[in-house]
């Protein structure tokens, strides 16, 4: 742009010299045309800007990761100036990463009408990802002047993580919702007050469980198994507060949500509910979700992805053990930080049966760091991206 710049700088000065050393008429409607064509154009360049709006159109925006999708561009000229040339500058980045991409599109725009520009991009992380449009640069039609318009045009895209594997036990205690009615469809238990099945008499079988009205028709032994409360109390706390910026930022935060997922399914299919306690950005304050089935799973996993924005704030852990009291038969602490004074806090103030902390670190050398010195609570390291061969035979 510079060179035809200069270009048309020195034709003027031609046609200057020409008047100059030719007084015909013809030299100066020369002159002034090639004054007057830049000034021409950079009116038709700057109506064009004043003109032209663009905006991104999504498909759809949650996107499973690993998955390319689609993002359109959409560059909107009002005017009846046609650009024969704009440039686009896009970038793009997950919120919980330091690095960003970026790639150039080029698009022409015809007079009173819409171009539409549809790019491919995809995200091996979870999180959300920001596409932002940086300028538009349109261009007059002889490319001397150049002006931006659609600067920081943005739209977000939430990439939801997958669930992995987990090999695991899940304890019946004692404590359980007594006003509750709802119960174990696939296993026994001992609450009286609700018969699971009916069976007949094995010998150990408990004489107070003998259906003796039923046993005297069918001149058999007939035993009432009772059934199973599934309304636990079982708690499971996301801590979301990121205590570093590095590389592993977004790897540890993809791997926290992951393990979260995997865990919480893995309840799930084992008929234990729980509670599911996060600091959501978007109301400011700590959260409380209860999930009993898996489309409840999946709205809180969407929540706590759309929940974040650029700043990333996270209130600590200890603002809300500090107003709030837990009792439970299982508690679960799922954290990318292995040595903050919350661990401790675990260890001796929260009344659970069992306690685990799932620590997402970065490699196998640094889950040998963890401090083993807790006496009620079970630590439980997990590599990043490694979640099924990390977490093995745990106990909630």
């Amino acid at each position: 742009m510079i060179l035809t710049k200069l270009l048309f700088l020195i034709l003027i000065l031609i046609c200057a010299a020409f008047y100059i050393l030719y007084i015909w008429d013809f030299a100066l409607v020369l002159l002034v045309v090639m004054i007057t064509l830049p000034i021409i154009m950079f009116f038709v360049a700057f109506i064009t800007k004043k003109k032209t709006s663009i905006e991104f159109a999504l498909k759809d925006d949650i996107v499973p990761k690993n998955q390319s999708f689609p993002v359109q561009l959409c560059v909107t000229n009002r005017s009846i100036f046609p650009v024969g040339k704009a440039e686009a500058r896009i970038e793009y980045y997950n919120l919980f990463s330091n690095q960003t991409s970026s790639f150039d599109l080029f698009i022409p725009i015809q007079p009173r009408n819409s171009q539409k520009v549809t790019f491919q991009l995809s995200s091996k992380y979870s999180g959300i990802v920001k596409i932002k449009n940086i300028y538009l640069s349109i261009y007059d039609p002889l490319r001397i002047f150049r002006f931006k318009v659609g600067k920081n045009v943005s739209t977000e895209v939430a990439v939801m993580p997958e669930t992995q594997e987990i090999n695991g036990t899940v304890n019946y205690t004692d404590r359980v919702n007594e006003d509750s009615t709802m119960y174990s469809e696939n296993q026994p238990g001992d609450d009286p007050s609700e018969v699971f099945d009916l069976r007949d008499y094995i010998p150990g079988d408990k004489l107070n469980r003998i259906h003796w009205k039923l046993s005297s028709k069918k001149d058999d032994f007939i035993v009432k198994d009772y059934s199973l409360p599934i309304d636990v109390p079982s708690t499971m706390f996301l801590n979301l507060k990121s205590y570093e910026d590095s590389e592993y930022t977004l790897p540890q935060f993809d791997t926290l949500i992951e393990t979260f997922l995997s865990l919480s399914q893995f309840m799930l299919e084992n008929e234990r509910m729980h509670t599911i306690v996060y600091f959501s950005g978007k109301y400011q304050r700590f959260m409380e979700k209860v999930i009993s089935n898996s489309d409840e799973l999946a709205e809180i996993t969407k929540e706590i992805i759309l929940s974040f924005n650029d700043n990333l704030y996270c209130k600590s852990p200890e603002e809300y053990f500090a107003d709030n009291s837990i009792s439970a038969a299982s508690f679960i602490f799922v954290t990318t930080v292995p040595d903050t004074p919350v661990l401790t806090y675990i260890d001796e103030e929260i009344d659970a049966d069992i306690k685990n902390a799932v620590v997402v670190v970065k490699s196998p050398d640094e889950s040998l760091m963890l401090n083993e010195g807790f006496a009620n609570l079970n630590l439980v390291p997990v590599v990043i991206g490694r979640i099924s061969a990390s977490i093995k035979d745990i106990e909630v």
